[in-house]
C-alpha cells in the first residue's frame, strides 16, 4: 500500500551535470572501444536510446573532474539557491545512489562533509534507480512524523569511472555483452528536492505549492534473479570479496557493471501491474493526471510502457509525458530528481495540476511511484484522510494481469479477468521462490536437474488431455460448442505429450518405459483434484485451471528457458517442448477468452464466474505444490 502524506510540500529541486555535454560521436574520448565488438554495439545501442549527449564526471584522460560526493553537493546547492533557503534549516539528509566515491562510510555522510553542512540527521539509501525514491521517501515521512521540519532528499550517480577502457586490461580488453552493454547507457549528474512541512510556495512559481500526495516503493527481489549488478562474477557464484584480491576479482568480471536485458520485459510487467493496483484502489486517476515522468533508461521501453498501459485501459496520453533523457542522459538513481527538478525549472504550474512520476529499477526489480498534486498558495494545508485520495475510476475494473492480454476483453468479462489477474499475480509471485526456480536463477540447474525435471513432468502433461476429454464428454447439450473447442484442445495437449517425451530421450533420460514414471506429491493432487472435477455435470470450472496451467506455459516458461539454456549447453532440439509452449500458449489463451465467453452466454456471468475463478485459485495452489516437490526425489 503506498505511503499517503498530508503535509509534506515540494519547496525547490536543483540538478548537476558535471562538465561540458559529451554527444554520441564524442563518447569514444571518454571511454574508448574496448574491442572489434565495440563500435557495433555503441551503433545498435545509440540507434535504440535515443539519447543525443550525456555528461560524464571524468575527463578525456580518465581523471576524475568532479567525484560523485561533489555532484550530489553541486545538486544540493543549486536546489537551495532556487529556493533562497539555508542549509541551516535542514536536518535530514537523505541520499540515494548505487554507490558513492568510497565503500564506506555512508554516502550521506559524505556529501555532508563535502558541504560542510552543521550536524543533522543522515540517512544513505544503497540501491540502483529507485534508491532515490527510497530516499525521498525518508525525507518525507520525516517531516510527516514531526521529526523534521526540512529535510533534503539528493541522488547522484557516477558510472564513468567504471567504464574507462583501462578498467578492463586485466581481462585483456575481452568482456561479454551484458558487461558492454551499458557503457553506451549510462552517465554522470545528480539532482536534489528540498521538503518541508510549512506549506510554502514552490521556487519560482509564484502563487503555487506542490504537496506530495503519496509514494508507493515494492521490490520484487524474491521473485527474479538479479538483473543489474555489479561485484558478482559473469556466473555470479561468486562475489568480489571472494577473490584473494582485487586484481583476481577484476580479471574475472567481478567488477564489471552488467545488465541482463533479456529479463527486461518482466521489470515494465510488473511495474505496470503495481500502477494498475494504484489505479483500482483509488490512489490514482490516469485522467487526472496532467504530467508524467517515467524514467526509461531507454526511448525503446516507451512503446512498451505506452503498450501495456493500453492494454490495461489506463493510459497516460503521450502528450503529457515527459522526459529529459535524451540531452541529460540515463543518470541511474538520479534521473528521476534531475528529471523533476528540470521540469518545474522549466514550466508554469496551476493548482489541481497532478505530476505522476515512475522510477522501474531493474536491479533486482522494484517499482516506484510518487504522486504530486498543485495547490493554490496562502490557502490551509491539504488535510486529507487515506487513503482514498482520489475516488476509485470506472476504468479500474478494466485491469487486466498476465497471462491474458485484455485488449479483446469483452465488458462482460472484466469483473472475472479481473479477480484471475490477482490469482494469477500471487501464484507467479510464489512460482518465482520455488527451490526448482530458484535453482534455475541461481544457474545451480544442471543436466541431472532438467532430467528429473521432465519425469515430473511427463506423467502430468499426460493426464492434461485425459482429463480435458473427461470434461468434454461431461458437458450437457447447450454446451456443444465448447466440448468441440475442448476436444481441440486436449488433441494438441496429447501432442505435446509426445514432444515432451521425445525431448526427455534426446537429453539423455534413462528410464525405458514411460508408464513408470510418478506424479510428485502435487501433480498427484492436481491430477485427482482435476479428475474429480471433469467427472461432474457441466464442469465449466475447468477454465480456469486451463487459465492457470496455459498461462504458466505463456509467461513463465519462456522466462526460465533462456537461464535453462545457458546453464545446460545442449541442443536446441532438447527444449522443443519449452519452446512450444511459450510460442502457442498465447493463441491457447485466445481460445480460452472464446470459451469463457460461450459459457457466459449460456450462464450468465454469476455462478458460472465463481466456478472459473475458485478452480483457477485451487489449480494455482496445487500447480505451486507440484512446483515446490519437483526437487525431492520421487520413488519409482
Amino acid at each position: 500500500m503506498p505511503v499517503p502524506f498530508q503535509r509534506v510540500y515540494l519547496e525547490s529541486a536543483g540538478f548537476f551535470m558535471p562538465g561540458e555535454p559529451v554527444s554520441n560521436e564524442e563518447m569514444d574520448a571518454y571511454i574508448a572501444p574496448i574491442n572489434r565488438m565495440s563500435d557495433r554495439i555503441k551503433r545498435r545501442i545509440l540507434a535504440e536510446n535515443g539519447i543525443r549527449q550525456r555528461y560524464y564526471g571524468i575527463d578525456t584522460e580518465g581523471r576524475t573532474v568532479h567525484g560523485n560526493a561533489q555532484m550530489a553537493a553541486g545538486a544540493i546547492r543549486q536546489c537551495l539557491q532556487q529556493g533562497g533557503a539555508e542549509i541551516s534549516r535542514v536536518s535530514l539528509l537523505a541520499s540515494g545512489s548505487s554507490g558513492g566515491d568510497a565503500l564506506m562510510p555512508g554516502f550521506a555522510n559524505m556529501i555532508q562533509g563535502e558541504l560542510a553542512a552543521p550536524p543533522m540527521e543522515t540517512l544513505s539509501v544503497h540501491g540502483v534507480c529507485a534508491a532515490s525514491v527510497g530516499a525521498i521517501q525518508a525525507a518525507a515521512q520525516g517531516i510527516e512524523l514531526g521529526t523534521h521540519r526540512a529535510a533534503l532528499a539528493v541522488a547522484s550517480e557516477m558510472p564513468s569511472r567504471l567504464f574507462k577502457r583501462s578498467r578492463f586490461a586485466a581481462r585483456g580488453y575481452d568482456c561479454d555483452f551484458d558487461a558492454h552493454f551499458l557503457r553506451w547507457m549510462l552517465s554522470d549528474g545528480a539532482g536534489a528536492l528540498l521538503l518541508s512541512g510549512g506549506a510554502s510556495a514552490l521556487a519560482g512559481q509564484p502563487g503555487v505549492r506542490l504537496r506530495l500526495k503519496w509514494i508507493h516503493h515494492r521490490s520484487f527481489s524474491g521473485d527474479y534473479p538479479v538483473c543489474m549488478q555489479l561485484g558478482l562474477s559473469e556466473d555470479r557464484s561468486r562475489g568480489h570479496l571472494d577473490f584473494a584480491s582485487w586484481g583476481e576479482a577484476e580479471a574475472a568480471g567481478a567488477l564489471s557493471l552488467r545488465q541482463d536485458i533479456r529479463l527486461l520485459p518482466h521489470l515494465f510487467d510488473v511495474g505496470i501491474h503495481e500502477y494498475a493496483g494504484l489505479v483500482r484502489d483509488g490512489w490514482l486517476d490516469p485522467a487526472r493526471v496532467n504530467h508524467f515522468l517515467c524514467h526509461y533508461s531507454s526511448e525503446k521501453f516507451i512503446p512498451v510502457v505506452d503498450g501495456l498501459m493500453q492494454k490495461a485501459g489506463l493510459a497516460i496520453p503521450r502528450e503529457r509525458w515527459w522526459s529529459n533523457l535524451a540531452w541529460r542522459g540515463n543518470t541511474g538513481a538520479a534521473s528521476i530528481m534531475i528529471m523533476l527538478a528540470e521540469f518545474l525549472q522549466g514550466r508554469t504550474l496551476k493548482p489541481g495540476e497532478q505530476i505522476f512520476c515512475y522510477v522501474p529499477e531493474s536491479g533486482r526489480f522494484t517499482a516506484a511511484y510518487l504522486l504530486f498534486e498543485v495547490e493554490e498558495a496562502g490557502g490551509a494545508a491539504a488535510a486529507v484522510p487515506a487513503p482514498a485520495v482520489v475516488a476509485p475510476v470506472e476504468a479500474a475494473a478494466d485491469v487486466i494481469a498476465p497471462p491474458h492480454d485484455p485488449a479483446a476483453a469483452p465488458e462482460r468479462l472484466q469483473a472475472l479477468l479481473t479477480e484471475l489477474a490477482s490469482i494469477w499475480h500471487d501464484y507467479r509471485s510464489r512460482v518465482w521462490r520455488t527451490p526448482l526456480v530458484r535453482q534455475i536463477r541461481e544457474r545451480r540447474f544442471a543436466l541431472p536437474d532438467y532430467l528429473n525435471w521432465m519425469e515430473n513432468w511427463v506423467p502430468q502433461v499426460r493426464e492434461g488431455s485425459k482429463w480435458m476429454r473427461e470434461g468434454a464428454a461431461s458437458l450437457a447439450a447447450p454446451y456443444q460448442s465448447l466440448a468441440a473447442l475442448i476436444g481441440v484442445h486436449a488433441g494438441e495437449e496429447q501432442n505435446d505429450f509426445m514432444i515432451l517425451v521425445d525431448d526427455y530421450r534426446k537429453a539423455g533420460g534413462t528410464v525405458a518405459d514411460i508408464d513408470t514414471l510418478r506424479r510428485n506429491p502435487g501433480g498427484e493432487a492436481l491430477n485427482a483434484y482435476l479428475h474429480g472435477l471433469a467427472a461432474r455435470p457441466n464442469p465449466i470450472g475447468l477454465l480456469g485451471a486451463i487459465y492457470i496451467i496455459e498461462g504458466t506455459g505463456q509467461r513463465i516458461v519462456p522466462a526460465l528457458l533462456p537461464l535453462i539454456k545457458a546453464g545446460l549447453q545442449l541442443p536446441p532440439d532438447v527444449f522443443r517442448f519449452l519452446e512450444y509452449h511459450g510460442h502457442n500458449d498465447e493463441n491457447h489463451l485466445t481460445r480460452w477468452l472464446a470459451a469463457v465467453e460461450m459459457v457466459m452466454e449460456i450462464e450468465g456471468e454469476g455462478d458460472a464466474a465463481r466456478r472459473i475463478a475458485d478452480t483457477a485459485r485451487h489449480t494455482a495452489a496445487l500447480y505451486l505444490m507440484q512446483f515446490e516437490h519437483v526437487t525431492q526425489s520421487i520413488p519409482r
